[in-house]
């Protein structure tokens, strides 16, 4: 077991408390060590971590599906080096419901995310645009459109519509809105699936974290539950 990080000092700061704190590596010595990986970096240093470790034939398990959207070769190299790449669930609900409705034939998917203006201020879109969030007194739609062009404008924030998007339909015909909503204080998603099978809704709200609004405190909890699915004697859903 092991942890990299870019500010290893502030993550030995956070381990200093575990019973057993796992050491500090590198990222080339966590794979190299390591079968199980648990991606949860900056975009820009994904590729760092998923080459190596596809290649190398581990189990990767992807927060950042932004990331990985444009990186689906790896689900091919994947297959020829024995590796597995696990999307987590993260801060969504319903995969079982939408993989299910992808068996038959699923005709549309929408989904609306709402978040505190102060999770989306430092957005890629947001900054490069110059949009001011600051005072909003009503909802504001920062983008709507398929989720394959949401992923490049808001690369750190929108991994949920990713998800969504690989467990159903794709993300050229998901469609997908981002608001910045002075109303609320959690991170909000509204979907609908229709489909030849069912016909459903789901919404969910998400208690942000203190340190990063833009995520929601359901996602690392995601993230051990999909770590003790892989070795759980009983797993319940598909």
């Amino acid at each position: 077991n092991g942890v990299s990080a870019g500010n290893k000092e502030r993550a030995n700061e956070r381990v200093s408390d575990f019973i057993s704190p796992p050491p500090i590596m590198s990222l080339s010595e966590l794979v190299a060590t390591s079968d199980v990986l648990v991606e949860a970096l900056p975009p820009e240093y994904f590729d760092a971590l998923a080459d190596p470790a596809i290649k190398a034939g581990k189990t990767l398990i992807v927060l950042t599906l932004t990331s990985l959207l444009p990186r689906l070769d790896l689900v091919d190299e994947a297959t020829r080096s024995g590796a597995k790449v696990i999307a987590a669930t993260g801060a969504l609900l319903g995969f079982d419901a939408v993989r299910a409705a992808a068996k038959g034939k699923i005709y549309s998917v929408t989904m609306k995310t709402f978040k505190p203006p102060e999770g989306l201020k430092k957005a890629t879109f947001v900054v490069e645009q110059g949009i001011n969030l600051d005072g909003l007194t009503k909802p504001l739609c920062l983008y709507s459109g398929s989720v394959r062009d949401a992923a490049v404008k808001f690369p750190a924030n929108i991994n949920v519509s990713v998800a969504l998007a690989l467990a159903g339909i794709g993300p050229d015909r998901t469609q997908y809105e981002i608001w910045a909503d002075p109303a609320t204080d959690r991170n909000s998603h509204q979907i609908n699936v229709e489909a030849d099978s069912t016909r459903f809704d789901m919404t969910i709200a998400g208690v942000p974290t203190e340190e990063n609004p833009a995520t929601g405190k359901l996602t690392p909890l995601s993230v051990m539950a999909t770590l003790e699915r892989m070795v759980a004697p009983l797993t319940i859903g598909t």
